[in-house]
């Protein structure tokens, strides 16, 4: 007969024995699973939790990599750079328990993120166009997409932590792809097209979200500090729940191995009238992210916000007609840091009280050209529409010199340009007539025989038609910008 010593010994050891299997077992974050793309081209990394000192090996497509977890249990590998591949493969991941990822592809891995602009969901916009509005008969990609190289993977809030289930990701299709980022799918869509890889696209979007959020709040804790030498209020000052998403939404993917970053926000900060502080939270949001991912070339690659009636908005904040410009100006600041770019959606409105405007599949092509051009070398590819460049007064005339001229500049409708404007030292801007010339524009207006600055769609409502005979619109400008030489 046991001694009630040596029970209660036995009883002990049976309960450490299955608290460790239960708990001290291998766990990976969510984003690792079945279906996943891996990024080609770069170390890969791969991470989870184990018990502490618990050696773990890692083996995928002729590799293998071993380590040991720390004091806290974390652990981590980086695979060695691989070439994109079709070929569907298994990664085993072995220490106290095993771990099969099945059905693994190599090619490009984007992330998209921001506000309700890029949650809109396929189920919203899955009807396809062009961006000449109605040249024929939609598509609904809903029923015909059938590309299983074109993964996804939803970040959902209250879902990304670790778990031993390996849910994974799924092919852009069916069911997985009604409640995916409408611009996120578009976009692999058009790069799959463009490049011939399997494409990886992760959505990380909550709709009304501000910018704060989506930074960590301790990087918020900032005084930024412009060329001039003003220095600026903390930008955590402003509020908005900074580092809510970024805890929850941000930080649970980070290091997986990325090509670039997507962003699409905006809107819930223009309601607020912000202009150069955005623009530093913009910043700081790029730049953190960058540390994270410890990639400061990582390609980041966002929307300019459309036209929409912000003057009309009931809100305890004021706005006019300029707020909206202001802000667009803002967001173009950004292009300062490296391995940046913006698209301008200016002619992408039906009517300008929608602040959720359609036309996202022409939203995710615009992105995909970007990328081709800037993250892939393929400078062939036009990717923006006119930037202004410089101006020049010639008599009562301003000459107006871009770049992103592609084959040459033109009007959308045949239409004389609209939504130019000049003013004169006196600063009272009136509409001008403006007329190409090459790759100039020559702005004028009778009542202002001196101009001294110039303004393109400097204005909520601007819907312009001057665009490259590319078809991709003018970016708003105004030659009097007080804030380039402080960012």
């Amino acid at each position: 007969m046991f001694s009630k010593k040596l029970i209660f010994l036995t009883l002990t050891v049976l309960l450490l024995f299955n608290f460790n299997l239960l708990f001290g077992q291998i766990t990976l974050p969510k984003i690792l699973g079945h279906n996943m793309v891996l990024q080609q081209g770069k170390e890969v990394a791969i991470w989870g939790t184990a018990n502490p000192s618990e050696k773990i090996s890692v083996a995928f497509a002729g590799q293998s990599k071993k380590t040991v977890a720390d004091n806290s249990g974390k652990w981590s590998v980086k695979l060695h750079s691989m070439k994109a591949s079709f070929t569907p493969r298994e990664m085993t991941i072995k220490g106290t328990n095993t771990i099969i990822l099945k059905n693994i592809l190599v090619g490009e891995v984007w992330f998209c993120s921001g506000q309700s602009n890029m949650e809109y969901a396929m189920r919203k916009y899955s009807k396809f166009q062009t961006a000449e509005k109605g040249n024929r008969p939609p598509e609904d990609d809903l029923n015909t997409a059938n590309n299983p190289n074109i993964r996804i993977f939803l970040d959902r809030r209250k879902y990304m932590d670790p778990s031993p289930e390996h849910i994974g990701w799924d092919s852009a299709m069916g069911r997985p792809l009604v409640d995916f980022s409408a611009v996120g799918y578009y976009f692999a869509k058009d790069l799959y097209t463009m490049l011939h890889v399997p494409i990886g696209m992760i959505s990380a979007a909550v709709p009304g979200s501000r910018i704060e959020p989506w930074i960590q709040a301790s990087k918020m804790d900032i005084e930024p500090k412009m060329k001039n030498g003003k220095i600026l209020d903390k930008l955590s000052a402003d509020g908005g729940d900074p580092g809510k998403f970024y805890d929850t939404m941000i930080q649970p993917l980070i290091p997986y191995t990325l090509k670039g970053i997507l962003w699409y926000q905006g809107e819930s900060n223009c309601f607020l009238n912000e202009n150069i502080r955005y623009a530093y939270k913009l910043k700081t949001l790029i730049q953190s992210w960058r540390n994270d991912w410890e990639d400061k070339k990582l390609p980041f690659y966002f929307v300019q916000i459309a036209p929409y009636n912000y003057s009309s908005a009931k809100d305890v904040r004021p706005h006019t007609a300029e707020n909206l410009p202001e802000f667009w100006e803002a967001q173009t600041l950004a292009l300062h840091l490296k391995n940046t770019a913006m698209v301008t959606i200016t002619d992408l409105v039906d009517s300008i009280a929608d602040l959720h405007p359609g036309y996202k599949w022409e939203v995710g092509r615009r992105l995909s050209l970007v990328a081709a051009n800037k993250g892939y070398g393929q400078k062939k590819v036009i990717c923006s529409g006119p930037v202004y460049q410089k101006m020049k007064i010639v008599n009562n005339t301003i000459e107006v010199t871009f770049s992103n001229v592609g084959s040459g500049l033109a009007s959308r409708d045949k239409k004389p340009l609209s939504w130019f404007s000049i003013a004169g030292a006196d600063g009272k801007f009136v509409p001008a007539k403006a007329e190409i010339e090459g790759n100039k524009v020559l702005v004028s207006a009778s009542e202002v025989q001196h101009p001294y600055s110039v303004r393109f769609g400097w204005n909520e409502a601007a819907q312009s038609n001057f665009i490259n005979k590319e078809g991709l619109p003018a970016v708003p400008f105004r030659s009097d910008n007080p804030w380039d030489k402080l960012f």
